[in-house]
């Protein structure tokens, strides 16, 4: 194989590896990722269109790969499946019990299609790496990944919520964004019992339940919530630093 094809046939498969990952990805976002120009991905597109893979093209939008088409499962590198046995041993510090559960399935699923050459070394890895906090592997809260789902559901919670004051109050909450401070998670919310944007610690949550009513998009990243709403106020349920 040609010296200059071997670059090209790397990001052809990380493209249909992207593709298959996403819904949907424009060319300017994979002209960044793979350093290249927009020009560049076209003929990229068009290559791979011409080998069978089918590429829906939405004017406008992006790329998408075909409802229903499957590829096969992907390889990875040393260093790849190294990164993921890592990953693995901080989230399962995380003191969210239901966080740690998943990614753990999630994991054993993944470590399935790795080559057999590295099996035992992603085993041995996992015992060589310590992160410190949370020793005790002690779990503070069970719902993450409900959480995760109502904001990709754009679904109403109905929660019970302990301030840091110890009072309680029930809510509903329209929950927007996720992050983690210091060990601990917490939910970015539009409370619609004070009618303003909150922040909530998810284990100071007493008990939570998914509502069947939706809301709409609030239509901001958490970069312009960030911006709006914080540097405007002090009086979150929680402090923000």
């Amino acid at each position: 194989m040609n010296e200059k094809e071997k670059p090209r046939l790397s990001r052809l498969t990380a493209i249909i590896t992207q593709l298959q990952s996403k819904r949907m990805v424009t060319a300017s976002q994979l002209a960044e990722k793979h350093k290249v120009s927009v020009r560049t991905i076209y003929r990229d597109i068009r290559t791979l269109e011409k080998s069978g893979i089918p590429i829906v093209t939405e004017e406008g939008k992006g790329y998408v790969l075909m409802e229903g088409y499957q590829l096969p499962p992907v390889l990875f590198t040393e260093d790849e499946a190294n990164a993921l046995v890592t990953a693995e041993q901080l989230v399962l510090k995380s003191k969210d019990q239901s966080f740690s559960e998943n990614y753990s399935n999630a994991i054993v699923k993944i470590k399935s299609v790795l080559k057999y050459s590295q099996k035992g070394k992603t085993d041995l890895l996992s015992d060589r790496i310590y992160f410190g906090g949370n020793n005790a592997f002690e779990k503070s809260s069970n719902y993450l990944m409900r959480i995760q789902s109502a904001i990709t559901n754009y679904q109403l919670l109905d929660i019970v919520y302990c301030s840091l004051k110890k009072e309680m109050s029930q809510r509903q909450i329209e929950p927007f964004a996720l992050y983690n401070n210091k060990g601990n998670w917490l939910l970015i919310a539009f409370c619609r019992l004070r009618q303003e944007f909150r922040t909530f610690r998810i284990d100071y949550i007493e008990k939570l339940m998914p509502l069947k009513e939706t809301f709409q998009s609030h239509d901001m990243t958490i970069e312009q919530y960030f911006e709006l709403y914080v540097k405007k106020s002090n009086t979150p349920d929680i402090p923000m630093s």
